[in-house]
C-alpha cells in the first residue's frame, strides 16, 4: 500500500507541475527507460554478501529549463534467487536533475547528474521465511550523454541506492543505459 501512496504522490506532483510548466515555454515533459547492470550488496556486522542482476527503470520528469528538471522513477534494482535463497530489491523515488548540454541549441553531448529521495523496499527469502522492509533514503546519480535532437536522446548514467532490511545495510550500484523521449 505504501508503494501505491508514493507512487500517488509522484503522480500528483507531476500533474501539479504541468499547470505551472504550461507557463514556462521552455518546459518540456520527458520519458525515459533504462536498462543495466546492478551491483548489490548486503553487509551485517562484518558479513557481507554481494551479488549482480540486470536493473530497469522507467523515469517520468519535467525540464523547467533546458538545465534543471524534476523527475519520478520507478526502478527494479535487483530480483535474484541461488540457492534456495531470493533477494528483490526496487525502489519508487522523486529527485531533481541538473544536466549540461555542450552542442548548438541543446543538442549534442551533455553532462547530467541527479539526486533526491526515494522509498526502497528490500526483500530477502530462505527456508520459507521471508523478511521485508522499506526504508527511505537519498539516492544519487551521473551520467553523459548525447542528444540526437530536441526530443530524443541516449544516456549512459551510473547511480548509488541504499536500502535497509532490518539490521543490515543494502546498497546497489546501477549502470545504466538510459533512453530518453522528449515531448
Amino acid at each position: 500500500m505504501k508503494r501505491f501512496t508514493v507512487a500517488g504522490a509522484v503522480a500528483l506532483a507531476c500533474l501539479t507541475l504541468s499547470s505551472t510548466a504550461a507557463a514556462t515555454e521552455a518546459g518540456q515533459w520527458y520519458g525515459r527507460l533504462e536498462i543495466g547492470h546492478s551491483d548489490l550488496k548486503v553487509e551485517v556486522d562484518n558479513l557481507s554478501a554481494d551479488d549482480t542482476d540486470t536493473v530497469y527503470g522507467l523515469r517520468i520528469g519535467h525540464y523547467f529549463t533546458p538545465n534543471v528538471a524534476v523527475e519520478g522513477f520507478y526502478s527494479i534494482l535487483g530480483d535474484r534467487s541461488i540457492q534456495g535463497i531470493s533477494y528483490d530489491m526496487d525502489a519508487v523515488g522523486l529527485g531533481v536533475v541538473g544536466k549540461k548540454a555542450f552542442g548548438a541549441d541543446n543538442t549534442g553531448f551533455f553532462i547530467a547528474g541527479r539526486a533526491g529521495a526515494q522509498s526502497v523496499n528490500t526483500r530477502l527469502s530462505a527456508d520459507g521465511v521471508s523478511l521485508r522492509d522499506r526504508s527511505t533514503k537519498p539516492y544519487v546519480g551521473v551520467g553523459v550523454g548525447y542528444d540526437f535532437d530536441h526530443n530524443n536522446g541516449l544516456s549512459l548514467n551510473y547511480d548509488y541506492n541504499t536500502g535497509d532490511l532490518f539490521n543490515a545495510d543494502v546498497t546497489a550500484q546501477t549502470l545504466t543505459l538510459g533512453y530518453e523521449y522528449r515531448f
